[in-house]
């Protein structure tokens, strides 16, 4: 795998929406089969069930994020596919195992996507009727990205 390699992905995935769902996911089938190496795997596993996840297919979806973790996907793009899968098992009513996910992903890691953590956790949540923790959750993801009012919305959502 290559820099020419994750250009080319790119270049797919601006595609979306413009394409039909099945051709996009066939050009990035296509895509991933052209990584060879043993360890590539987990990536092409992961570029399928973020395209299959994307076009609306959260069935075929979830067994290929599983795939792509359990052969050893790392980086960022393990993160990505721990929130992506739990998002799709919260889409496939597996909503406590979401949370668990995510609570786990809140507990051990921290990186630029802590705030899609918390919202996607925020969205199992509230799945879960759990209002509050799920507004909390998504109060404070915000509260870090405003101009003003940051410090007054992170309390807020500390007293909920």
């Amino acid at each position: 795998m290559d820099k020419n390699w994750e250009n080319q992905l790119q270049s797919i995935w601006l595609k979306l929406g413009t394409i039909s769902s099945e051709e996009f996911i066939g050009q990035i089938k296509n895509h991933v089969e052209l990584l060879t190496e043993t360890d590539s795997q987990a990536i092409a596993d992961f570029e399928k069930a973020c395209a299959f996840d994307s076009t609306g297919h959260e069935q075929e979806a979830e067994p290929l994020y599983r795939s792509a973790l359990e052969k050893g996907l790392t980086g960022l793009r393990r993160r990505r596919a721990r929130i992506q899968l739990a998002s799709t098992l919260r889409n496939n009513g597996k909503i406590e195992e979401s949370i668990h996910i995510l609570r786990e992903e809140k507990a051990h890691y921290s990186d630029e996507l802590d705030d899609a953590v918390d919202s996607f956790l925020a969205l199992s949540l509230s799945s879960s009727g759990e209002y509050k923790e799920a507004l909390s959750l998504a109060l404070k993801a915000v509260s870090k990205h405003l101009p003003r009012y940051n410090n007054s919305l992170s309390r807020y959502a500390e007293n909920l």
